[in-house]
């Protein structure tokens, strides 16, 4: 034993290696860290079941993803946030958990919506399922028309003061829903949203129009949900082919109708093309790009099993150049 070395230390197990946190990203304008990612729980309590969601959390962590993405309805309206409390445990303090409020909790339609009075119970709740005593980033699911932006800025920031809670985002408002929150909340002297959650993808470019503009301009993170146009840019489905058997598509008469369009899996028949000859992956090629995105601070990325799980980690490594975005955007939308 060398002079000034303890039993202790001689004897002291070594830490488990990890890998480094992927790319992480400041989220919008706040000091709130988040990697570029991030784990969507979505099929955690439906598809998957406690042991393999259990398997897809820890391959996540051990993959250095920090952003844990789930929200109240998840998993028939709590299983999401359940499985997760129950799987984190001591590791709680390792990862920026977020959900959200908001969609419907009952048949009746009573415990939804963005009032005061929700709120402070909707956060209850899954503090209790998520077993911690505070959420990172609560988010308002979907937009309340019967409740004014005010009175859900000013319940949120009274978490926030409470300690309940960190950071708030919103998901799926219109470009002038978030831009009116954010001047409400300056007026009000509450915390604005930092994030916005949005369906985003190669394929699904709405947002482009007026929304990311406008995440841009207030210093708002987007955080892109199906960023593989719900499996198309995955490369399962083809033009003039009936969807795979067991996939969502196959299941899904609405999701099909929506994703399985000629115009869709054309132009990802040509991604692909495109993926191949720099031998990488469609799938690859669909993170990559909205690692490019300038506004996307984390990828949420849903995973059933824990090599899918580093397929996704590794996705984000292709950095591409000016170039390539640009026979990508003719590629995705040719003219």
């Amino acid at each position: 034993m060398t002079t000034g070395q303890t039993a202790s230390a001689v004897t002291a197990k070594p830490v488990p290696s990890q890998q480094p946190a992927v790319d992480a990203r400041h989220l919008g304008r706040s000091g709130l860290r988040v990697s570029l990612v991030g784990l969507g729980t979505n099929n955690f309590g439906g598809r998957l079941d406690r042991q393999q969601s259990a398997r897809v959390i820890d391959a996540a962590i051990d993959q250095g993803i920090t952003l844990i993405d789930t929200a109240d309805a998840y998993g028939n309206r709590g299983g999401s946030e359940t499985i997760i409390g129950e799987v984190l445990g001591a590791r709680r303090d390792r990862v920026v958990l977020a959900t959200k409020f908001g969609l419907p909790q009952d048949d009746a339609g009573v415990r939804q919506g963005a009032s005061r009075s929700y709120i402070l119970h909707a956060v209850e709740a899954s503090l209790k399922r998520l077993k911690t005593e505070w959420i990172d980033l609560y988010q308002l699911h979907r937009p309340d028309p019967a409740t004014p932006i005010d009175e859900t800025l000013r319940a949120l920031d009274d978490l926030i003061r409470a300690g309940k809670v960190r950071y708030i985002g919103a998901s799926n408002l219109p470009a002038w829903q978030v831009v009116q929150a954010q001047h409400i909340a300056r007026e009000l002297g509450t915390t604005r949203f930092i994030s916005s959650q949005d369906e985003y993808s190669l394929l699904r470019r709405d947002a482009e129009r007026e929304l990311i503009p406008a995440l841009s301009a207030y210093g708002i993170g987007l955080l892109p949900y199906f960023p593989l146009a719900n499996g198309i840019l995955t490369g399962k489905y083809r033009v003039g082919e009936a969807a795979p058997a067991g996939t969502r598509l196959a299941s899904n008469a609405n999701l099909a109708q929506r994703y399985l369009t000629e115009r869709d899996l054309a132009a990802a028949e040509r991604l692909g093309k495109f993926a191949l000859a720099h031998d990488k992956t469609l799938l690859q090629l669909a993170f990559a790009w909205l690692a490019a995105q300038p506004t996307v601070a984390s990828i949420i990325a849903g995973a059933s099993t824990a090599e899918q799980v580093a397929q996704n980690r590794a996705a984000v490594g292709w950095k591409l150049t000016v170039e390539e975005l640009s026979e990508i955007d003719r590629l995705a939308n040719p003219r």
